[in-house]
């Protein structure tokens, strides 16, 4: 099944690529990069689970990464505080799942929520204004492999 899955995404991609390449000028100046990002960074894919507002009120969501059908890391912002969070939210509630969620700057040091957990893990904060931060999220055996944002 998951060979089928990653042959439909390929051909999705290659497909998107060929059509883009076709397309007028005019048309196509933003399709081979949007192309392009879809094929190496997950983190542009669209969520397969929703983001269920753990991290409260303020928080917007700001990237996202997924591990395969399983679930998604989130990645929010609360620009009146100057917060950041993480939480990593299963696609389907079930039996406990050893899942993490995990959040680091610089200067705010590192934030980890780990352990067996039937829906989701986090949220864990950082504050960290204007710096770089690295997150990152798991389910079972599949990780997001830490993943980058500045701002």
């Amino acid at each position: 099944m998951k060979l089928v899955r990653h042959a439909a995404a390929v051909a999705v991609i290659v497909t998107g690529g060929a059509l883009a390449l076709a397309a007028p000028a005019s048309a196509s100046a933003s399709a081979p990069t949007a192309a392009k990002s879809a094929a190496v960074a997950a983190p542009s894919e669209a969520p397969v689970a929703k983001y269920n507002g753990a991290c409260g009120a303020g928080h917007k969501v700001i990237d996202s990464a997924n591990m395969e059908n399983l679930g998604t890391t989130f990645l929010t912002y609360n620009n009146t505080t100057g917060e950041n969070c993480v939480v990593t939210v299963r696609t389907k509630a079930g039996a406990p799942v050893k899942m993490f969620a995990r959040l680091s700057s610089k200067t705010g040091g590192t934030a980890t929520d780990s352990g067996q957990f039937t829906t989701y893990a986090g949220p864990v904060y950082i504050e960290a204004p204007g710096e770089c931060v690295t997150w990152e999220g798991g389910i079972t055996t599949y990780s997001t492999k830490g993943t980058g944002h500045c701002g």
